[in-house]
């Protein structure tokens, strides 16, 4: 019997390209062919060479990502998904803790001219502005993860921040809360994160007729429980403390929660947590926290997808994809798990 690659193009009765694209996972094969490959594959036992056409190639089978800090869950959940996800697509991946460093951030998108670790990297970006990234780029392709970046030429790929905190902002006015704080906004040019979040907050209270106070806002240096606890201890000081706080990710409401509960006040009755990102945490904490959960699972099939459209040879203009969120009603809010709301997107 004929082995490799000629025997399975004999036994599927199809041409080596259509091996080929079916082992690389090429979307346009017809379901027909694909099946036809794959059983000749199947029954062959044929094991595709990946090092050596990666080396034809002249790749290193390898993506990159890079992101701020390992530390925060929502960065570690997503890093698993897009290992998933490139194993998925036959690719191994490589993990790069930033720090928010510029010039770590800056090396990672030139590393291609000091030598190929990966082939395309997959950037959330945090030290270098859009006009910086696209100065530094290299020849590998990027695509860029967080907020919606106008006028990128990178891929993108992100939710819209705007809106999913105006929802957790609206969710916490239909319960009847009308002095509701915000926990998270960042003023400098790399906390654009907080500063969408904070711009559909303010949107909510617009629309229910309510005034936004200044000294309901507070500011954080980072997005860490010890923020959201010291955040909370000076609205807690305030003369008319908040009856609810969105905070603008799960390990600063963990934080507020901890404060307000250490405060002798109960949690949803004197004050109700909506928390955003939805990490696994976000279900065991007690109460159980109300989120917006981004799809982390589509976060991390379109960075992979966009970046090998673009080693495939798509040289199109840059796309930018919103994947859906949707707002998870738990304990903090409701005072009774009820796991519910519309996706958005």
């Amino acid at each position: 019997m004929v082995g490799g690659v000629a025997g399975v193009t004999a036994g599927a009765g199809v041409s080596p390209r259509s091996v080929s694209n079916v082992v690389n996972k090429f979307p346009l094969v017809s379901d027909e062919v694909r099946q036809r490959v794959q059983q000749a594959i199947e029954e062959l036992g044929y094991q595709p060479n990946v090092v050596a056409r990666n080396l034809r190639r002249g790749r290193s089978g390898m993506l990159g990502l890079a992101v701020p800090e390992l530390s925060l869950p929502y960065f570690s959940e997503l890093a698993e998904l897009v290992i998933a996800e490139a194993r998925r697509r036959s690719y191994g991946l490589v993990i790069e803790q930033t720090d928010g460093d510029p010039a770590r951030e800056r090396e990672l998108l030139k590393q291609n001219e000091r030598g190929h670790l990966f082939d395309g990297l997959i950037l959330s970006p945090l030290g270098l502005t859009l006009a910086q990234i696209h100065q530094n780029a290299g020849s590998i392709p990027v695509v860029l993860l967080g907020e919606h970046i106008a006028g990128s030429p990178q891929d993108h790929v992100g939710i819209d921040n705007v809106a999913a905190a105006r929802d957790a902002t609206t969710h916490l006015i239909q319960l009847g809360h009308r002095r509701i704080a915000a926990i998270g906004h960042q003023g400098k040019p790399s906390g654009e994160t907080g500063q969408l979040r904070s711009a559909g907050y303010r949107q909510a209270l617009h629309a229910a007729g309510l005034t936004v106070r200044n000294s309901l806002v507070v500011p954080t240096a980072s997005f860490h429980r010890s923020s959201g606890a010291a955040a909370m201890e000076r609205l807690l000081r305030l003369p008319s403390p908040p009856d609810a706080v969105f905070c603008y990710n799960d390990l600063l409401a963990i934080g507020a929660m901890r404060t307000i509960l250490a405060s002798g006040l109960r949690i949803p009755q004197d004050i109700a947590v909506i928390g955003f990102d939805d990490i696994e945490d976000a279900q065991y904490t007690f109460p159980s926290l109300t989120t917006i959960s981004p799809d982390k699972e589509g976060i991390a099939r379109l960075a992979v997808a966009q970046l090998l459209d673009r080693l495939n040879g798509n040289e199109g203009t840059p796309a930018s994809r919103s994947v859906e969120y949707r707002l998870v009603v738990r304990e903090s809010t409701a005072g009774r798990p009820s796991e519910q709301v519309a996706e958005k997107g």
